[in-house]
């Protein structure tokens, strides 16, 4: 005989509580004090209680997943989104919270317009309980369509238009200004950046940081090339701006994929880092660590404004959360050996 798996019993001894009470910790009724469901849910995690989804969608009228929809990237990036360390940090983040309280997270691509129209139905039809949306262009008629449909939403970044809905963002202005400053700071006076395209509103946050406090130290024409947040593309906007701007000294790029492209076309152009050329890059990705040589760059902390993001759906799917919430994290500046 098979012995069974762990009870509502079993978890309401652990965690001294009475059956009713993990019920509702379980079935995620509002009226439970905090602490008791902190207590219960290390009370599941010690047993191993393992809730019978299909009672409890049931019960709740909800499936127990969450859509976290990348949206905007067009195909090619969808195909390379795994191997990007912005992403999967975003991943982690969103896991983390949900994996404790039993969500299971779909991963979902509206590329195209298809793919978007095929996102909308699949979350109004009730096939997730809400969404996580992580958008690459500022424009992005998702969001909208989402709230228009009734659906939980957050968004990975403050949306350009005016639909009321959650989001979390950094602020990317002063994270520029950060950079800006601390290139000013080494002496630097021929100061270039590598930005991202401008249809994406972070990286339209960045440049004016960037440029602003530079005007502010009298640079008021500092070059700038463009990058599309990769590897190969810092590499080859790096060359331009030797080619063009032979006596650059600092280089701010947007993010550190691009500040590590920068620094490989820097060492084979036997530039020293920082004595010729300062570095600095954008989201304190783990590439900034074993960069050649470690980078300084702006920390973005995504993994916490993830789980913050999560945290906000999960409120506004059990009713907690009723109006739109928006959260801004701070940047700051972690110092290494590339400036």
């Amino acid at each position: 005989m098979s012995r069974r798996g762990p009870t509502l019993e079993d978890v309401a001894r652990e965690a001294g509580v009475s059956r009713a009470t993990v019920s509702r910790v379980v079935n995620g009724v509002r009226n439970v004090d905090p602490g008791i469901q902190d207590l219960v849910r290390h009370a599941i995690d010690r047993t191993g209680y393992a809730p019978n989804r299909a009672a409890r969608s049931l019960v709740t009228r909800r499936a127990g997943t969450v859509a976290l929809v990348v949206s905007g990237a067009g195909d090619a990036f969808a195909a390379r989104v795994f191997a990007d360390p912005f992403f999967g940090r975003v991943v982690s983040g969103a896991l983390g919270y949900l994996r404790g309280r039993g969500i299971h997270p779909v991963l979902m691509f509206a590329e195209s317009e298809q793919a978007r129209d095929q996102a909308v139905d699949y979350l109004r039809q009730g096939g997730a309980d809400g969404a996580l949306v992580v958008s690459i262009q500022s424009a992005d008629p998702l969001p909208e369509l989402l709230t228009a449909a009734g659906v939980p939403t957050v968004l990975f970044t403050r949306p350009d238009r005016s639909e009321q809905v959650s989001y979390v963002d950094l602020d990317h202005y002063t994270g520029a200004r950060l950079a800006a400053e601390h290139l000013l700071a080494r002496g630097c006076r021929r100061i270039a950046t590598i930005r991202a395209p401008l249809d994406i509103s972070a990286a339209r946050e960045r440049l004016g940081g960037f440029r602003d406090t530079l005007a502010r130290a009298g640079q008021h024409h500092p070059p700038v090339v463009e990058g599309t947040f990769t590897l190969d593309s810092g590499a080859v906007a790096m060359a331009r701006l030797l080619a063009e701007h032979p006596g650059v000294d600092g280089v701010f790029a947007a993010n550190d994929l691009m500040a590590q492209g920068a620094c490989q076309v820097l060492r084979e152009q036997g530039r020293r880092i920082p004595g010729d050329v300062a570095v600095i890059g954008f989201d304190d990705s783990g590439i900034a660590v074993t960069c050649r040589p470690p980078l300084t760059t702006v920390r973005q902390p995504v993994e916490r404004m993830a789980a913050t993001m999560a945290r906000l759906l999960e409120e506004q799917v059990r009713g907690v959360r009723t109006e739109p919430t928006s959260m801004v994290f701070t940047p700051e500046l972690i110092v290494r050996e590339s400036a």
